[in-house]
């Protein structure tokens, strides 16, 4: 069965998509939010996630805490659990993350399935970004990864000089 919570974001709705155990997708959409289903019908995880997602807008999250669940080849597996230690307020570029994961020629793969990634903010795809510093490919749009990039850089505490350095 699949779970579905609604939450209203500086981005715009968002969804939350749980299998009652897992967070298997969370999406940014311009199509208004359904109705909330009743909190006492959502899954605890779906509740908490929520949660998370009001304290990290509120800026006081930097680090989500929930099982996450996405299907994908072993390669796109490495790709998403390494975007999880992309430090909140910070960047790294695509050729950077392709030669930290051990294999600079990967680096059409990564973007590839940066792109790919369903659990949006949580697995931050949106904190990598061009060799030169460019915002380049965001499923739910350039400005929503401007947004959230200048949203947790405002937040992280980093000093601006600190900012422009990678990761």
């Amino acid at each position: 069965m699949t779970y579905t919570a609604y939450f209203k974001s500086p981005i715009g709705d968002i969804s939350i998509e749980s299998d009652g155990v897992f967070i298997n997708s969370i999406s940014c959409n311009d199509i208004a939010a359904q109705t909330q289903a009743n909190p006492t019908d959502l899954p605890a995880v779906l509740l908490s996630a929520l949660q998370q997602m009001e304290a990290y807008f509120a800026g006081t999250l930097s680090e989500f805490d929930l099982p996450l669940a996405q299907k994908g080849t072993d390669f796109q597996q490495s790709v998403w659990k390494g975007l999880l230690d992309i430090p909140y307020g910070k960047t790294t570029s695509y050729l950077a993350f392709s030669r930290q994961l051990g294999n600079e020629k990967a680096i059409r793969a990564v973007g590839t399935t940066n792109g790919k990634n369903k659990i949006a903010i949580v697995v931050p795809c949106h904190r990598v970004i061009g060799s030169d510093g460019s915002l380049t490919g965001y499923a739910s749009g350039l400005w929503r990864k401007k947004w959230l990039l200048e949203h947790e850089q405002k937040n992280s505490g980093v000093p601006v000089l600190e900012q422009l350095k990678m990761f």
